[in-house]
């Protein structure tokens, strides 16, 4: 099982202590280092020193690492016009080697649209769909072959002769994860555009239900289930004994008996008893969310003492 830091640094995160946990994530044999995507704090912190762009932060980590992969769990359909998203992808992923994979969805976070100034899109419906074009756009101008045009004509987005340009490195294009709850629209949307499907927080039960159905929608479409990575995101809160466990568990203000039920924590030996049913039901790839980047030995402890257990 591949093990990947995930972090959520609108809750209060600079670009240098996103820098430092990249770096580390690297040092300690994490898989990737991977960031959300929004502009504005949730719940009841602080927030400061404010929101980082997710793709601005991705291109300089994109420089100053050399093997873990980088991505978003995940952008915001909402946040950027097509083209100049997979113009911007491709730029990253060719100056990082090739090492950047696209989380993608629809959006959800109302309040930070009015916040920044960004349009919100209407219905889930209607964003939704926009989410669609935005899939056929972007990977039709990563794969389109060079020295061709890549035309597009939607209901919300229209591309007429584009060059299709810049490529990424990655070829046929860098790795698109889509993820989400709903049980019919999003598997469907799976198994037409993604590399990799994710479900974020959910209980065991739920995980299982939603890799069934993109499996199921796999088939119906055509396409061989095995050829999509399963993932999952959960919470990870782990002491090397109770005190740390519940210390670590009210820095986050979570309740230790809640966080057992529902994430990655506990003892190591339960947090790697989590990991063992979360890959008996079908994922290969599980993010871990560090909620508080002030403690980088929680990373480090979780990397002896579980990931050496999987």
């Amino acid at each position: 099982m591949e093990l990947r830091v995930f972090t959520e640094p609108q809750q209060g995160a600079s670009y240098s202590t996103l820098l430092t946990w990249a770096k580390l994530a690297e040092e300690l044999g994490y898989d990737a280092f991977f960031r959300s995507d929004h502009y504005l704090k949730m719940g009841n912190v602080d927030g400061r020193p404010g929101p980082t762009d997710a793709w601005i932060t991705l291109a300089g980590l994109a420089r100053e690492t050399s093997r873990i992969r980088l991505g978003t769990l995940v952008t915001s359909a909402t946040f950027r016009l097509p083209g100049p998203l997979a113009v911007s992808v491709a730029e990253v992923d060719d100056m990082s080697g090739g090492r950047v994979e696209l989380g993608i969805g629809t959006g959800w976070y109302e309040t930070e649209h009015t916040a920044y100034g960004i349009p919100f899109g209407g219905s889930f419906n209607e964003r939704f769909e926009r989410l669609r074009e935005q899939l056929e756009i972007i990977r039709g101008m990563w794969t389109t072959p060079e020295g061709e045009s890549f035309s597009f004509d939607g209901n919300h987005y229209a591309v007429k002769d584009s060059p299709a340009l810049p490529k990424p490195k990655q070829k046929p294009h860098p790795p698109i994860i889509i993820g989400g709850f709903g049980p019919k629209r999003t598997p469907r949307l799976a198994a037409r555009y993604a590399d990799e499907y994710n479900i974020a927080f959910a209980p065991l039960n739920i995980v299982e239900a939603r890799f069934k159905a993109v499996r199921e929608a796999c088939e119906k479409a055509g396409r061989d289930p095995s050829s999509i990575v399963m993932s999952t995101a959960q919470v990870v809160c782990v002491g090397s004994d109770e005190a740390g466990f519940v210390r670590r568990a009210e820095a986050i203000g979570r309740a230790p008996d809640e966080l057992r039920t529902a994430g990655v924590a506990g003892l190591p030996g339960e947090a790697a008893e989590r990991l063992a049913k979360l890959a008996e039901i079908g994922a290969s790839r599980v993010y871990l969310q560090f909620l508080d980047l002030s403690d980088l030995d929680h990373a480090k402890l979780v990397a002896a003492e579980v990931a050496s257990k999987v």
